[in-house]
């Protein structure tokens, strides 16, 4: 048995090679024994305390913990071996780099475990819709700085030179901007979207061809859920680019109509047309009375025009509005007698004198 511990693998014994797998293995069994220690004792006595922000401790500290201890059996394991300088610098530059990285992955998890329990519930009881869709934004922006510093510090601690591998990047950095021109673009457009607010979360817009309610803002894209009921996302550059009409800002919907009777109408009932128009407008609670507009329009080709301009007001239900005015005007036209042009042709055929 001796003999056989005894055996070189790559300059190290059997035993060393067992003594470094033991390590591995003793940093695995002791994170499983530490969480489970954690999950029956420390669990338990959060549990019952009134506040929440112990719970959100142990449940985002509990994964980059038992994940460190692993690593550090590894790193532990490794040392143990024969092997060169380089490879013993390289092995602790990792270690470093894990360490910072798990320390930031758990900074990240409890910052965003804290936005969800305490600031997404104050965000929530606001009446204001702007909170709603700048907090992802937020949310976003905080992981990424986390994240770079994180990188950056891991980076520091392993050795490396970060200044001068920043500046190395200049070149490398100049070509990468210009592959990246459309994400930056499309982030400058979000950016955009927030200073200048043409439209916020659960408005109703219209850009690019689409119609439809925005249900998401964020950094790089925003996503509009159609009228017909897909979701379309939408690159924030699309906003610099081209207008966006905000439907949901519309003090009241301007409806159109063009009104044509027959040419033997004569001028009273014209007239009297004109004024069931107001009445129509007058009687409905649904309509600005004082913008109407009501006026005989022309001579069209095979009618007496009458262009009718009303205004529906905001909050009321624009296709209900619509039916019940064309139902009146057709009912009250009717019942006096006005009748509805159509498009006709009148032949005169002049007689042969001879």
């Amino acid at each position: 048995m001796q003999d056989f511990l005894a055996i070189e693998i790559y300059n190290n014994t059997v035993m060393q090679l067992l003594i470094a797998i033991a390590y591995i293995i003793g940093g695995f069994l002791v994170a499983k024994l530490t969480f489970s220690i954690l999950k029956r004792i420390i669990r338990g006595a959060v549990s019952r305390s009134k506040s929440q922000l112990d719970d959100i401790i142990f449940n985002t500290l509990h994964r980059p913990l038992i994940i460190g201890m692993v690593v550090f059996g590894f790193y532990l394991g490794v040392d143990q071996l024969n092997t060169s300088d380089g490879f013993k610098m390289s092995n602790n530059k990792f270690y470093h780099i894990v360490v910072i990285l798990m320390v930031t992955w758990f900074i990240v998890r409890l910052i965003k475990a804290i936005i969800e329990e305490y600031v997404r519930t104050l965000v929530l009881k606001t009446d204001s819709a702007y909170d709603d869709q700048l907090m992802p934004v937020v949310k976003q922006l905080i992981f990424i700085a986390l994240w770079s510093m994180g990188i950056i510090i891991a980076l520091n601690y392993a050795g490396y030179n970060v200044s001068a591998l920043v500046a190395g990047l200049g070149i490398g950095g100049l070509a990468f901007a210009l592959a990246a021109k459309d994400y930056i673009e499309n982030i400058f457009g979000g950016v955009s979207v927030f200073t200048d607010k043409p439209f916020m979360v659960n408005d109703r817009i219209k850009i690019d061809g689409f119609d439809g309610t925005v249900e998401e803002i964020g950094i790089r894209r925003s996503r509009i859920r159609t009228l017909a009921g897909t979701l379309v996302t939408i690159p924030n550059a699309k906003f610099i680019h081209n207008s966006v009409e905000n439907v949901a800002l519309e003090l009241n919907r301007k409806i159109v109509i063009v009104l044509g009777l027959t040419y033997d109408t004569s001028s009273e009932n014209m007239e009297l047309a004109m004024q069931i128009l107001k009445d129509i407008v007058e009687e409905n609670q649904e309509m600005v009375t004082e913008k109407s507009i009501i006026f005989m329009s022309g001579f069209g080709a095979s009618s007496l025009d009458i262009t009718f301009i009303y205004y529906i007001r905001k909050g009321a239900d624009i296709a209900i509005t619509q039916n019940t005015v064309n139902l009146e005007v057709l009912k009250r036209f009717e019942a006096v007698g006005l009748d509805f042009a159509f498009p006709t042709q009148t032949l005169y055929v002049a007689k042969n004198k001879d």
